[in-house]
Order: structure tokens, then sequence, then C-alpha cells
């Protein structure tokens, strides 16, 4: 098969996120992390759990497998058992995420979608996050307002844990002694000085980062040919 494309690669750094997961709810967020999870369903996590967004458990096809009612969604949601992947308008070093609003939240300069339910996802089930156009406007260094809450602010809670954020540029996670991010792996083709320069505070950079992992013949044949033959994902991440 032709060359992995940087889309590709992000397809596979989303569905590393759910390896080993077990049967819990994976709830991703956007084309790429979507075909993420579908495909670690198909490979190395065939006991994870997809749904509809609404009130269906879905095949990575889209056909039904089962019904999830409100109440037990809930359950899966506050007990620590679904994976979430959503996106950020804003993120900071230890993980706080603003969706809400830019600038000062009584008076902004832009509304956004509002806080929803991140302070719940957060605190109650792990949760990752998706950010197709890594920029300085986006890895700030302080959020205008928290509404996913970050390693700073989470004492206590005993469910809250960020596994990874994933961005068109490479891979974090915050495995450091303060809990601040770290660039785990680079997407081939990118560099540090190019993660550091769309990056508004200081990464935590081991002296050799590895590069996101290759997918394998079979994963790229299930990325395009069942899980996104369409090939909606390089709209989300040009070549």
């Amino acid at each position: 098969m032709s060359g992995t494309t940087r889309a590709e690669y992000c397809v596979i750094a989303c569905a590393e996120a759910w390896r080993g997961a077990g049967e819990i709810l994976a709830s991703p967020m956007g084309v790429i992390p979507s075909a993420g999870a579908r495909l670690a369903r198909l490979t190395f996590s065939p006991d994870l759990l997809l749904t509809d967004g609404e009130a269906l458990i879905v095949r990575p096809d889209g056909t039904t497998e089962g019904w999830l009612p409100y109440r037990q969604h809930l359950e899966l949601v506050t007990g620590g058992r679904r994976h979430v992947m959503m996106g950020a308008s804003q993120i900071d070093r230890f993980g706080n995420q603003n969706i809400s609003c830019v600038g000062d939240w009584a008076k902004p300069v832009r509304q956004l979608l509002g806080v929803r339910g991140a302070p719940v996802n957060t605190l109650n089930n792990p949760t990752s996050y998706w950010i197709p156009r890594h920029s300085r406007r986006v890895f700030v260094a302080k959020v205008d307002m928290v509404c996913g809450v970050g390693y700073d602010r989470a004492a206590g809670a005993r469910y809250h844990r960020i596994p990874r954020v994933v961005s068109d540029l490479g891979v974090f996670d915050f495995a450091t002694p303060d809990r601040s991010m770290r660039l785990a792996s680079l997407h081939p083709g990118v560099s540090v000085e190019e993660v550091r320069e769309a990056t508004a505070f200081d990464l935590a950079v081991a002296d050799d980062v590895p590069y996101t992992r290759e997918p394998t013949a079979q994963e790229l044949r299930l990325i395009r040919e069942v899980v996104d033959p369409g090939d909606a994902r390089a709209r989300e991440v040009p070549a």
C-alpha cells in the first residue's frame, strides 16, 4: 500500500488511547478519533463498546449491537468505565481544557460551545483530547475558562485521568513528576522545534523523542477500506 499520510498517523495515535481498555464505553468526538476507536475495536481492543451517540451500542460498521439506556450510560460515565476523546479550543500544560469562550468569561471576545459535559467527563472518567490544528492559540499558557479539569485542579477525583493529547504534530501525555504535559511522540516529518514553536508553554521533552508508530499493513487496509473509505480523515488533517 502507498505511504502513510499524516491523517493516518493521527488515526493510529487516537486508536492507541483505547489499547487494552477492556469492556468500556468509547466516546470519540471528531472524524479521526471516531476512526481510531473503530480501528481499535477491529484490532487490539475487541471488547470496546461503541455507541451511535444516542441510545444504541453499535458495531464498527454502524449496525446495532445492543441498547444502552440513559441510566446505564450515566453509570458508565460517572463510574470510570468510559474513555472520551474530546476536542479543545484551548488546553494548558496541566491539561485544563476550554471549549466555552475566548477572553474574559464575563464579556468574552468569542462565545464557543459552552462548558457542556466537560467537568463531569474529566472528573469521572478518563478523558483524552484531539486537536487537529496544533497552534499557540490552542496550546496556551493559561486557558481563559476551565471546562475540562486538569491535573493541577483534580486532587481527590477518583477517576480523573488524561491518558493522551493527540494533535496533527504529535502525541502528548502527562508522565512527568508534576503532571505537566510531555511530548511523547512526533508524527513522522515533524520536528521538536516545530512543536515547540507551535506551543505557548514549555513542554517536557526527552533527549530522544520517538516517532508515532507505523500502522501495520492490516491497519492501513482497515483505515482505507473499512473504517474511512471516503477519506474524511484527509479533510480533518490534510496531507
